[in-house]
């Protein structure tokens, strides 16, 4: 650890890292604890220390950089269980003071100058002998105003046809297939329940 910084300083930096290469690769940096036995592994934590002037500190997480192949793999696992559950994995904003709002959560991939932009995949592993898990996506509830939206849409062209939505059942190999709902919540005492509209956009030039 550095020392405690003085009244108009700050505390110094602790940098963990391994050196360059010429030629080769440059040395790996490992963070861990040891293994355990009749005992729980001991715990990583990395976190940054509260402050009360200005935003937090931050946390980045960034795999590496290549200039003539592929960038390096960000991997982010839970522990396996290998006789009851795998651990979970929780990325989440905490909650807000009084006055604002919790911060937002991007899943994004980057942006390409030639060629197709990265997938995003969310889903489920497959199940042996038992159900498959959920996926579910909500906007949280809330006691002023509307309700938060949640919106899907499919990719923009300015040169073809934009990308499709697809909404499908599960297949039932050998029985029925799954169904698929589309409805609007039941209406409080006092109002009426949501509108369904089903439509093609317009076109300035040929058929919607």
């Amino acid at each position: 650890r550095s020392a405690n910084a003085g009244t108009k300083g700050v505390s110094g930096v602790l940098i963990f890292s391994s050196g360059s290469a010429s030629s080769g690769n440059s040395g790996q940096v490992w963070m861990g604890t040891g293994a355990a036995t009749s005992g729980r592994g001991g715990a990583v934590a990395i976190t940054v220390g509260s402050g009360t002037s200005g935003v937090g500190g931050e946390v980045r997480v960034m795999a590496g950089r290549s200039t003539i192949n592929t960038g390096g793999l960000l991997s982010l696992v839970s522990g396996e269980g290998t006789a009851t559950s795998s651990g979970a994995v929780v990325i989440r904003s905490l909650n807000s003071g009084t006055k604002g709002v919790s911060g937002a959560l991007y899943f994004s991939t980057g942006s390409t100058s030639s060629g197709n932009t990265g997938s995003i995949s969310i889903g489920t592993g497959a199940a042996t002998a038992g159900r498959s898990g959920a996926v579910i996506v909500t906007a949280g509830s809330g006691t002023s105003g509307a309700g938060g939206t949640v919106q899907t849409f499919a990719g923009r062209s300015t040169v073809n046809t934009g990308g499709a939505l697809s909404i499908a059942g599960g297949e039932g190999t050998a029985t029925t297939s799954g169904s698929v709902t589309i409805r609007s919540a039941n209406a409080g005492a006092k109002g009426v329940s949501g509108v369904l509209i089903f439509s093609s956009g317009s076109a300035s030039s040929g058929n919607s």
